[in-house]
């Protein structure tokens, strides 16, 4: 349908049909969603946020955090990483697609342009979504060799085959949820958090009725370096970027909610919670049993039936995650492919993302191995990104965006920028995101002095924030492009040319 027709139609009343197609681009596009479209209440959105938290990939990240500190440490490092990263995601994302109604990517056309979104959604976001998405199967994957091992004694090799074939059927099941759409995943999700929220204290609850708490302070990190400041920023660092990981979805999923209240508290809380106390138990349990994998773990400390009835529930659970996750990438490529996937149908598009994810499946031993330095290098792009949003909504906007220019094209488009992208904003991110990588590598590991007091995204955040200001007066406000200052710089050219 029309872009133009579809507005005109929710404006003035159609028949049931065209309401009902104006409704469904509205869900799986990029209209706007109508009060009366907005399903999903505080409660809803939190138990979304918790499930997505508690996903297999949070132990993971506590396992991980141990390599660098030890336990006391470890939650410090959580608590101010996953507060400080969540922060910005928030204001990054949440807000501005919250308030309009619109899908994340769309109302990204404010800051970047049209063209711009598009470069920003086919190298960073995807890429990023890819990685974490495959990471979600390769870990069902490596949940249900586990059980196989231990129901049937199999003996399947913990990176083999058999790993690839489940991470398949786990990317096929997510496909399945994703297609029915948000809905479903809400459903799903209201009973899957609570599951996910006993699982997590029961498994601490066992396992420290193995292990006294003294054996858990006293616990050293398994692969610290012998500076424990560097250490202890590392880790903070690390869990800055898993906060900062949910950008690239967390907006078009708040943009379901009612209100701003039930998007921003359980899009903040709800994952904080979630993370860090799934982290704290997968943190434990790597300094009590020496794996950081929950896969290996999970059976020795909750025996062979409890094990395996916990791993058969948290591998299903990351097929809800994997498909809450995917929704949003799969409505990013399509707004910003243009008419090349307008009328692709919504299995056939969920099925063309999820085979992307599917080809990394093939390689799990690299996933598991290149977790760290996967979360670190996301974090510098999505901290980069966030900062020259705020710049650009928050100060220069003022929080106005002018919701007919977003849809505009042509020569009518007042945020079509240089061709269709904001330069200011993408040099922005370049500079900022190459300051990331000079501060910290994090492949190499080498860091600046300063890091250790500054941490790597602060910064990066802030000097994202400067350079778009200062480019985005030089380039664009000054010269009255852009549509800054307008409360409807559309409506407003419009009237201009009559």
């Amino acid at each position: 349908m029309d872009r133009g027709v579809a507005v005109s139609a929710r404006a003035a009343g159609a028949p049931e049909s065209v309401e009902q197609e104006v409704a469904a681009e509205a869900t799986y596009g990029s209209l706007p969603l109508l009060k009366s479209e907005r399903t999903w209440g505080a409660g809803d959105f939190s138990w979304v946020t918790i499930s997505l938290a508690i996903a297999t990939w949070a132990f993971l990240t506590g396992g991980a955090t141990v390599l660098l500190v030890g336990f006391v440490d470890g939650v410090a490092t959580m608590l101010i990483g996953n507060s400080l990263g969540l922060g910005i995601m928030v204001l990054g994302s949440v807000v501005l697609s919250q308030r309009l109604g619109v899908e994340q990517y769309r109302a990204l056309k404010s800051v970047f342009g049209i063209v711009g979104v598009g470069i920003v959604v086919f190298t960073v976001v995807l890429l990023t979504e890819m990685g974490w998405t495959s990471l979600l199967g390769v870990l069902f994957g490596r949940a249900f060799t586990e059980i196989s091992n231990q129901a049937f004694d199999a003996g399947f090799a913990p990176y083999g085959p058999i790993v690839t074939v489940f991470a398949l059927l786990a990317i096929v099941a997510g496909w399945v949820v994703l297609s029915r759409g948000p809905v479903t995943i809400s459903r799903l999700n209201r009973f899957v958090a609570p599951g996910l929220i006993v699982i997590v204290v029961l498994m601490m609850v066992m396992l420290m009725s193995q292990h006294s708490w003294s054996d858990l302070l006293e616990a050293p990190a398994m692969a610290p370096f012998e500076n424990e400041q560097l250490n202890f920023m590392m880790a903070v660092e690390f869990n800055l970027g898993a906060g900062l990981s949910w950008w690239p979805v967390m907006g078009t999923l708040a943009r379901l909610t009612r209100t701003p209240k039930a998007a921003m508290w359980p899009a903040y809380g709800g994952i904080f919670l979630g993370t860090v106390v799934a982290q704290i138990v997968g943190m434990a349990a790597a300094l009590m049993i020496g794996e950081a994998d929950p896969t290996a773990w999970m059976v020795p400390l909750g025996g062979p039936i409890l094990g395996i009835l916990t791993l058969l529930f948290v591998g299903f659970a990351n097929v809800t995650s994997m498909a809450s996750i995917a929704y949003s990438t799969v409505l990013a490529l399509k707004q910003s492919s243009g008419r090349a996937m307008a009328r692709v149908r919504w299995p056939l598009l969920c099925a063309g993302f999820l085979a992307l994810p599917a080809v990394l499946a093939f390689f799990p031993a690299f996933m598991y191995e290149k977790f760290m330095t996967f979360v670190v290098i996301s974090g510098a792009f999505i901290a980069a990104l966030c900062g020259v949003i705020i710049a650009d909504y928050f100060v220069l906007r003022r929080q106005r965006v002018s919701l007919r220019a977003l849809y505009a094209s042509g020569s009518e488009d007042p945020m079509r920028f240089t061709g269709g992208v904001n330069v200011a904003a993408l040099l922005s991110v370049a500079v900022a995101s190459a300051f990331y990588l000079w501060v910290y590598n994090p492949i190499t590991l080498e860091t600046q002095p300063f890091f250790q007091y500054a941490t790597a995204s602060l910064p990066t955040v802030a000097i994202a924030i400067v350079a778009h200001l200062v480019l985005s007066h030089l380039l664009y406000v000054r010269r009255g492009r852009g549509a800054y200052g307008l409360p409807d710089a559309f409506a407003a050219a419009r009237r201009d040319r009559a």
